[in-house]
C-alpha cells in the first residue's frame, strides 16, 4: 500500500461554497476549465477531466464531507479503486478543504500528489477571484 496523500488548502470561500463547486457539474466544470458530471448524493457517479477520473461517491455530509472511491483511466485494471476523502471547514477568512487520498497506486502516486495542486486548488483559486 502507498502512503496516503494528505493536503489542505485554504481559499476565500464559504465551506459551503467550496462543497458546491466540488459537487455541481457546471461549477466543478468551471472551476477546473475540464468537463466534469458530479454528484452531491451518495451513490451518485462522477467523472471529471473529459472521464480521465471517475468514481462514486461513497458517503456525503453536505457542506461538511465527502468519501468517494477514485480512479484514473489510465490506471490498470488489476488497480483497486483509491478512496478520496475531502472534509470542508471554516478557516480564518473563508473555508478550508483536507483532502486524505488513500490507495493510489504506485505508478500514479507522483502524478496525483501533484495533480491536486495543479488541476485543482490553483485553479479554483484563480476560478474564486472571478
Amino acid at each position: 500500500m502507498t502512503k496516503p496523500i494528505v493536503q489542505s488548502v485554504t481559499f476565500k470561500a464559504s465551506p459551503a461554497e467550496l462543497f458546491r463547486i466540488f459537487t455541481d457539474s457546471k461549477k466543478h466544470s468551471a472551476a477546473t476549465g475540464a468537463k466534469a458530471s458530479v454528484s452531491a448524493k451518495p451513490g451518485g457517479p462522477f467523472t471529471a477531466f473529459e472521464g480521465m477520473l471517475s468514481g462514486k461517491n461513497l458517503n456525503v455530509v453536505p457542506n461538511r464531507l465527502i468519501v468517494q472511491a477514485w480512479r484514473a483511466s489510465h490506471w490498470k485494471k488489476s488497480d483497486m479503486d483509491s478512496i478520496l476523502i475531502l472534509t470542508f471547514s471554516q478557516a480564518p477568512g473563508g473555508g478550508r478543504i483536507d483532502l486524505v487520498h488513500v490507495g493510489v497506486p504506485q505508478h500514479d502516486h507522483k502524478g496525483v500528489s501533484q495533480g491536486w495542486p495543479k488541476y485543482y486548488w490553483k485553479p479554483w483559486k484563480a476560478y474564486l477571484k472571478r
